[in-house]
């Protein structure tokens, strides 16, 4: 990977708004890090038995999810993904094998910063409906922590799989 960027460091000191979207932001930022550099072509390569796990595929899959919670649930928008969903539950897997990385990333970012607006004018305890319960702002938060890094994870490896480069 190229020289590490400067990514924002969680607060280590402050309240939990702070520290939750400050680790959340921090590792959107990984996420980006871990494939800038990459040509299309490394980005959509299968190195697993999923041949729709590619790391073009992950980053589409987490601009897909960063929609559905902050926009879709949290913020009462229309889900502009669910019928290609319901027809195909890999839809953007499936569709990162077409695009550009570039655009992709992109994509990505822009959809994080979408979803920190719709997050910073909500308080952490505001609780929407969400199937046939509530969620709080504070889950979805705490969720997408989750999910990033574990995707970041998977980046890792098939970053060092891709081209032998590793990092943070």
């Amino acid at each position: 990977m190229s020289a590490e960027p400067k990514r924002p460091e969680p607060e280590m000191v402050g309240d939990e708004r702070a520290q939750l979207t400050g680790f959340l932001d921090f590792l959107r930022a990984t996420v980006v890090w871990k494939v800038r550099g990459l040509t299309d072509e490394q980005a959509r390569q299968t190195l697993l038995p999923s041949k729709l796990f590619t790391i073009a595929g992950i980053v589409n899959h987490l601009y897909l999810v960063e929609n559905y919670w902050f926009g879709v649930v949290l913020n009462g928008e229309e889900d502009s993904w669910k019928e290609r969903l319901d027809e195909d539950p890999d839809a953007e897997f499936r569709e990162a094998l077409d695009k550009p990385l570039s655009q992709i990333i992109d994509d990505y970012e822009k959809e994080c910063l979408r979803c920190s607006e719709i997050v910073a004018k909500l308080g952490f305890d505001h609780e929407v409906p969400y199937r046939d319960k509530r969620v709080n702002v504070r889950w979805v938060v705490t969720h997408m922590i989750e999910e990033t890094a574990r995707h970041a994870g998977h980046l890792d490896l098939l970053r060092e799989l891709t081209d032998g480069l590793t990092g943070e």
